[in-house]
């Protein structure tokens, strides 16, 4: 009768048998870095929530953010008497609507809004004339204002935006300024305005902000893009991925 002896294992594989539980560790430490090294997926940031408002607009209805939920919304500011050094971003988003549109965005809506910083002279009349002198789509682009108080609230606070009476006393032609402002019956005649385009998602978060009196069309279609492709995609298993993309802040270089 014959004794089969065991052989002990090699010390090597002992060795190695010990850490087969971190494997799955390296593995996902490996995926991580090569997600953020090569960006498979591309996201705008998710800066912060856009401000909630009530506002009136070119007919002389009530217009909240609650209506702008599930749509994609570039949003300008502006005086209704705008002239230098207010920067009119008004008939720049104009220009800009035709090449906006060639985003295939499916059944994704894209809306404008124009806030006016002057509501003692935006009236719904003023503001319905200018609509009509830009040609604009009333069901896709709206102007509107509101109280002094509450229009400080939303467009300074809640989307960072700069604007004030222009202060003349300081002016060497601010007795010329004066007469003007006295003639028209108009205190707000003179503002200054910066020229912001703010884009915010259906979910009410901003997503992009364009500093600039011109930004650049192809960048907002690329932007535009961007944030309907997360829509459609960021469902799922997909979802981990694009929150992952965040993570790694997987944005655009410019």
């Amino acid at each position: 009768m014959t004794t089969e002896i065991q052989q002990p294992p090699y010390p090597g594989t002992i060795r190695l048998s010990r850490y087969l539980w971190l494997l799955p560790f390296v593995i996902l430490i490996i995926s991580v870095m090569a997600f953020a090294i090569f960006q498979p997926i591309r996201v705008l940031p998710r800066m912060s929530l856009a401000p909630g408002y009530s506002l009136i607009d070119q007919d002389g209805k009530q217009f909240t953010s609650e209506s702008m939920r599930g749509s994609l919304v570039l949003y300008t500011f502006s005086h209704s008497q705008c002239s230098s050094p207010c920067v009119p971003t008004s008939a720049t988003l104009a220009a800009l609507q035709p090449e906006l549109s060639e985003v295939q965005l499916g059944d994704i809506p894209l809306q404008f809004v124009t806030i006016f910083v002057d509501p003692e002279h935006a009236t719904p009349e003023v503001l319905g004339t200018q609509a009509e002198m830009l040609g604009i789509d009333p069901e896709r682009w709206h102007f509107v204002t509101g109280d002094a108080t509450q229009l400080k609230q939303v467009i300074g606070s809640g989307f960072s935006t700069y604007y004030a009476p222009t202060d003349t006393h300081d002016d060497a032609n601010a007795d010329i300024n004066a007469d003007i402002n006295a003639n028209t019956h108009d205190s707000s005649a003179s503002f200054t305005v910066d020229p912001v385009f703010v884009l915010v998602d259906g979910w009410g978060i901003i997503r992009a902000v364009y500093r600039t009196p011109s930004p650049d069309s192809a960048i907002i279609q690329r932007d535009l893009g961007l944030v309907v492709q997360e829509i459609r995609n960021s469902t799922g298993v997909n979802r981990y991925a694009y929150e992952a993309a965040h993570l790694f802040l997987c944005y655009p270089k410019s």
